[in-house]
């Protein structure tokens, strides 16, 4: 059996990893169920052993906790300084991150992982977390020793709560943990580490008692020890599947985990369950946000706990998707099937007795609904911990605004179709009349919202009852059957008016969607369309402040690669003080900076890299008005977009002009190698005609006869006045090509330009005979009489240089249909153009038969066309029918001369 052949892709990419992995730091944690298991103790040991050996270690920051073991340890080892940080009006030491980027040790020292720096404090941290600090560590290649308690893990948050009693604050993404290049873990009994605790060795005397009442009890540990090794377990399970293929079982197929979410209290816990299972089943997972018509009335402080929930599920390593649709259940049923999801996760039904019946839970719709996947309901945690406060993200919670004019336009409504019915009482049934104020609910829903049209449903039923229904002007009834009426009137009104609502409010939803998704891409539209950087930043500008409702910049590096603000105009919507120092940190390290991030997060302004860590082309900063516009998880996905698309047309532009640089530089060698080698050659050989003739001059002039001593000087002359015209077309295409040259324009009559070109060329064109055909009615030239002279001259010389003695040639030249040019021809009958593109015979240094013996670089006819275009004219050649060459070109006319030189 043949040996399968591993696919190179996958070869290519684990090769690319692993560099990854060998610039990156490795981090190494040590992992425990509680505090005072010895985490930090073991890791002191590790280090003190690692040093012994020769290994640079520093101690970048640990807690003692008053432990005398843990401060014996801590003896020998290097320490970075700590940071003095002012923070409520004392001081506390943290940890220098600056320190020990400028350190660099082979091995840091880093406890407690999970630390939450102080945001508030002075000078403010770069990040709110600690083991952020220590990614931007590892990503500048310094190996970590760090420590971590179990409870400290985002998704096991919930769990561990429901089994302690205790909600950890201090928390960090799994992926941490999970991307960790080793785990040690530090396992104790429960009975040792209390009598350790007893014994002083975790806590000092005066917080021991409190300590064993609030969490250390025998019962929390053994759970706390249990989800620890289990947790173990599960990464050596995880690193086990990420063996290669030839060493592993293939899965048949994977499962999809979808967790549906709302801004309640169980969003948090729906999501680390989520997290869990999808660890368990090694499964992809996403978190689904439905925002429903009823959703949208909520406050804005109530909806913005989905930016928390969204973004939690994020740091733990799944997708975020908001949707919008009538119904969540509907809305969650199609995008399963559609997700071909195998588990919906969602919280159990909340409404319960003649509510449920009424309005069922989207659990129970969804169980219902399910075809395709199957649908688990979670508990609520039995131990409601207090909320949590909500998370900085520059978001001020803001009241629902009720606008009083919307009801006041619902009586008015009611009033208008009052006014109707009575112009159309006299003629039609009543049954008629309720139309009209069933429209008019229809009117309020679509224009008003729900609750004025609700209002408009009630005053519409009482109008009708009061104005028409007998007795008139009287809220009795006459008829039983009435009542039946007014019921049936009113619930159609309030289905109407819902329905109508719900309708105005998703095409408003839709609306905007649709106007950001038409923005981005007349954005990329204009952005094709546009050249240059500054240009293209200034698009970039206007557009992403109009879609985001904000103040952006487009930051773009120097030569020496360090951001500057744009020298340009700015636009009405440009952010003018945007802090470059963020903004380089985000261009150095290729994250996002500022508001709503991970790394200073108190910044007002939001810093997006343009590009990634690789190659980052620019920065873009925002400063939005509402928070709301760049911070939920839609919009910051859709920033990100524009930043992708931004980044490419600033790369493309970079890249033409490399490009263009390097044609330029290709352009300008090739130039000067083919004047060096054309030059060489045409100078070479006049040059040996002359030394040969002055050198028999002076040895043997004396003894030659006066005929060979004029013959040779003739010679002399010759080849001199063949290097004049060599040297002077090279001058003057240059001259031409830099616009050197000032046109002395003139009206000049084509005769005389022929004339003064054929008087110059007499004696080349002596064996050529040469037939003129202008019309007499030709219209004067508005030309530079000189330029075009050297024009004729230069065809007539090309002419001269490649054509047989006999060659016949015509001059003609019609008055264009226009009368603004004169189109020019000149004819021959030689043996025509050579092969190859007759176009390539105006490039300059292009010779029609090599090198041979014709003395000439090729510029004659480069310096043709430089000349006719200086003039507004083009030149072309073409191959003559019949045999020969035929060169046209126009020049600017008119019809008749000026006046003055009419008159004249």
């Amino acid at each position: 059996m043949a040996e399968a052949r591993p696919d190179p892709d996958q070869l290519l990419e684990r090769i690319k990893t692993e560099e990854a992995r060998a610039r990156h730091g490795h981090l190494r944690i040590f992992f425990g169920a509680s505090a005072g298991v010895g985490k930090t103790y073991a890791m002191l040991e590790a280090a003190r052993g690692v040093h012994a050996a020769g290994t640079d270690v520093v101690v970048g920051y640990v807690e003692p906790h008053g432990r005398v073991e843990t401060e014996r340890l801590l003896e020998g080892l290097a320490h970075l300084p700590t940071l003095a940080v002012r923070y409520r009006g004392m001081v506390r030491q943290e940890f220098d991150l600056d320190a020990a980027l400028a350190r660099h040790p082979d091995i840091l020292l880093v406890d407690e992982l999970a630390h939450s720096n102080l945001a508030g404090g002075e000078p403010p941290p770069r990040h709110p977390k600690r083991w952020q600090d220590v990614a931007e560590l590892l990503a500048a290649g310094i190996n970590v020793w760090t420590t971590v308690n179990v409870q400290h893990l985002e998704s096991l948050n919930d769990l561990i709560f429901q089994s302690t009693g205790v909600r950890q604050r201090e928390t960090l993404p799994d992926h941490v943990f999970d991307e960790a290049d080793d785990i040690e873990l530090i396992d104790l009994p429960p009975d040792d580490l209390i009598a350790r605790l007893h014994a002083g060795k975790v806590y000092v005397d005066e917080q021991v008692e409190a300590a064993v009442e609030r969490f250390f009890r025998k019962q929390n540990l053994l759970v706390l020890r249990e989800i620890a090794l289990r947790r173990v377990a599960d990464r050596v399970e995880a690193a086990a599947r990420a063996l290669p293929a030839d060493r592993t079982p293939a899965r048949i197929a994977g499962d999809r985990v979808l967790v549906a979410v709302g801004p309640d209290e169980q969003a948090e816990q729906l999501v680390r369950t989520g997290k869990r299972l999808a660890d368990a089943l090694d499964a992809h997972w996403t978190v689904v946000y439905v925002e429903t018509p009823a959703l949208l009335r909520l406050s804005e402080l109530e909806r913005n706990r989905r930016i928390d929930v969204l973004r939690l599920a994020e740091s733990l390593g799944a997708d975020t998707v908001t949707l919008d649709g009538p119904s969540a259940a509907a809305t969650l049923a199609e995008y399963a099937q559609v997700r071909h999801a195998t588990r919906v996760l969602v919280g159990t039904p909340k409404r319960r007795g003649w509510r449920a019946w009424l309005r069922p839970s989207t659990a129970t719709e969804l169980v219902r609904r399910a075809r395709t996947f199957d649908v688990v309901l979670i508990a609520p945690n039995p131990r409601r911990a207090p909320p949590a406060p909500p998370a900085a993200t520059g978001i001020a919670g803001a009241a629902a605004v009720a606008h009083w004019d919307r009801y006041a336009w619902a009586g008015t409504i009611t009033v208008l179709a009052t006014l109707l019915a009575f112009a159309m009482y006299p003629h039609f049934e009543l049954s008629n009349l309720v139309m009209i104020y069933l429209l008019g609910v229809t009117v309020a829903g679509l224009r008003l919202g729900r609750g004025p049209s609700a209002l408009t449903a009630v005053l519409n039923v009482a109008a009708f009852d009061f104005f028409f229904v007998p007795p008139r002007y009287s809220f009795a009834v006459s008829d039983a059957q009435y009542l039946v009426t007014f019921g049936a009137m009113m619930t159609i009104a309030l289905v109407i008016a819902t329905l109508t609502a719900s309708v105005r409010q998703q095409t408003r939803v839709a609306g905007a969607r649709e106007r950001r998704t038409a923005l981005l891409y007349a954005m990329s539209r204009e952005l094709a369309a546009t050249r240059g950087i500054a240009n293209m930043a200034r698009v970039a500008v206007r557009h992403v402040a109009e879609v985001f409702e904000c103040q952006a910049v487009v930051l773009l590096p120097d030569t020496h690669g360090k951001l500057r603000h744009p020298t340009e105009t700015p636009l009405e919507s440009s952010l003018r003080h945007a802090d470059l120092a963020v903004a380089q940190w985000v261009a150095d390290h290729g994250r996002r900076a500022g508001l709503g991030s991970d790394t200073l997060p108190g910044t007002p302004g939001l810093y997006v890299p343009l590009g990634d860590e690789g190659r980052t082309v620019g920065v873009l900063a925002v400063l939005p008005a509402n928070a709301r516009r760049v911070l939920l998880p839609e919009q910051s996905h859709l920033l990100e977009t524009f930043a992708g698309q931004i980044a490419l047309a600033l790369a493309r532009a970079h890249l033409a002009e490399v490009a263009e640089q390097s044609t330029l530089a290709a352009e300008r060698e090739t130039l000067r190698n083919t004047l060096l080698a054309s030059i060489s050659h045409d100078l070479r050989t006049p040059l040996a005609v002359m030394a040969g003739a002055g050198s028999t001059l002076a040895e043997r002039g004396a003894s030659l006869d006066e005929a060979t001593r004029v013959a040779l000087a003739r010679s002399v002359e010759t080849k001199a006045r063949e290097m004049s015209e060599l040297v002077s077309n090279v001058l003057e295409l240059v001259r031409l090509e830099s616009g050197q040259v000032v046109l002395r324009r003139d009206w000049q009559t084509l005769d005389d330009l022929v004339g003064s070109a054929l008087g110059a060329c007499a004696e080349r064109l002596a064996a050529y005979p040469v037939e003129v055909r202008l019309p007499a009615d030709l219209p004067p030239v508005w030309v530079d009489a000189t330029l075009v002279v050297q024009v004729f001259v230069n065809l007539f010389d090309n002419i001269a240089k490649y054509t047989p003695p006999g060659t016949r040639v015509w001059v003609s030249a019609v008055a264009g249909a226009d009368g603004e040019t004169v189109r020019v021809t000149l004819d021959d009958d030689g043996p025509g153009l050579p092969a190859g593109n007759p176009a390539r015979l105006f490039d300059k240094f292009q010779r029609g038969s090599g090198e041979g013996t014709v003395v000439g670089v090729g510029l004659g006819l480069a310096i043709c066309q430089a000349i006719v275009r200086a003039h507004g004219g083009e030149i072309e050649a073409r191959r003559r029918e019949g045999g020969g060459a035929c060169f046209v070109f126009t020049l600017p006319a008119t019809e008749a001369p000026p006046a003055t030189e009419a008159a004249a």
